[in-house]
């Protein structure tokens, strides 16, 4: 017996409390929830040093699966970390698969740029190439990054700042 649509578990939005997106996300897996908490690695200069943190894409919000009429929603509500349940009315709006799924692709193609290989497809983001699928070949210094392009119907190695470009998604 296949269940109907509104028999699937789906997606929903939660607000956490500011800064707690991460305690929420911990203590809603710890009640066997399904959790999903975007993150993207960014650069930032910590004591004039640049770095790359791994940061909530959307801050003080977070993603749990849910089945309406199966699954007890009350325990969320009342979970450390978080503020609500995302609604209009007095009811929790899902959101689409497909949608999570873009997302969890966009965050796995923000990693850490200290982690490409060489042979890797990469996308210039910025600059005078953005848009620009590359190869990328080696780091160039710690901030820096050698990529092959194909202009005017040649291989050209440029370098271009690490913070320009981002892992192609497969």
């Amino acid at each position: 017996m296949e269940m109907s649509p509104h028999h699937q578990p789906r997606w929903y939005v939660v607000q956490s409390k500011p800064h707690q997106a991460e305690r929420a996300e911990s203590c809603l897996e710890q009640q066997g929830y399904q959790v999903f908490l975007p993150r993207i690695t960014v650069e930032r200069v910590r004591r004039k040093q640049r770095c790359f943190i791994e940061e909530p894409l959307f801050p003080n919000y977070l993603f749990i699966r849910l089945q309406r009429w199966v699954d007890n929603w009350s325990p969320v509500r009342s979970t450390r970390g978080v503020a609500r349940l995302v609604a209009f009315g007095s009811e929790p709006v899902p959101v689409g698969d497909h949608l999570i799924d873009a997302i969890a692709q966009r965050c796995a193609a923000s990693a850490d740029p200290r982690e490409l290989q060489p042979g890797q497809e990469v996308r210039i983001l910025d600059g005078p190439f953005a848009g620009l699928d590359a190869i990328f070949q080696a780091p160039h210094g710690a901030q820096r990054a050698h990529l092959l392009i194909e202009l005017l119907h040649r291989k050209v190695t440029i370098s271009v700042p690490q913070r320009q470009i981002s892992a192609c998604c497969a």
